[in-house]
């Protein structure tokens, strides 16, 4: 799959607000980090480890969004990795970047707003 086809998949899944579609593309051993964690919980932390943290996240971030909504603007390929250009939530812009593991899934994700 190329990162384009994988961009558009990745969107479509999040836009779609089914938590185990979006959860599908990642490792169990998932490494997130984002601002958005520390704006969402008021504590100081910007890292997540693990599937089951990063499923309650999302899930409290897709609860407090009912209408959350992804505009793919650009994807860029790397080494093992992509970078997704969106327009994200409260109209900011994000970068994510992603890196996949030797099964395909994102084992690290880099998440970067305007």
């Amino acid at each position: 799959m190329d990162h384009q086809e994988f961009a558009q998949m990745w969107v479509n899944a999040w836009n779609s607000h089914d938590l185990e579609d979006i959860l599908s593309h990642y490792s169990d051993d998932i490494e997130i980090s984002t601002p958005m964690i520390a704006l969402a919980t008021g504590r100081k932390e910007s890292s997540l480890q693990g599937k089951e943290a990063v499923r309650e996240y999302w899930r409290k971030a897709l609860e407090k969004f009912p209408d959350l909504h992804f505009d793919l603007i650009h994807s860029t390929a790397g080494v093992d990795s992509v970078a997704l250009f969106y327009k994200s939530i409260m109209d900011k812009h994000a970068v994510e970047v992603m890196f996949f593991n030797e099964d395909g899934k994102i084992s690290r994700m880099y998440a970067h707003y305007d």
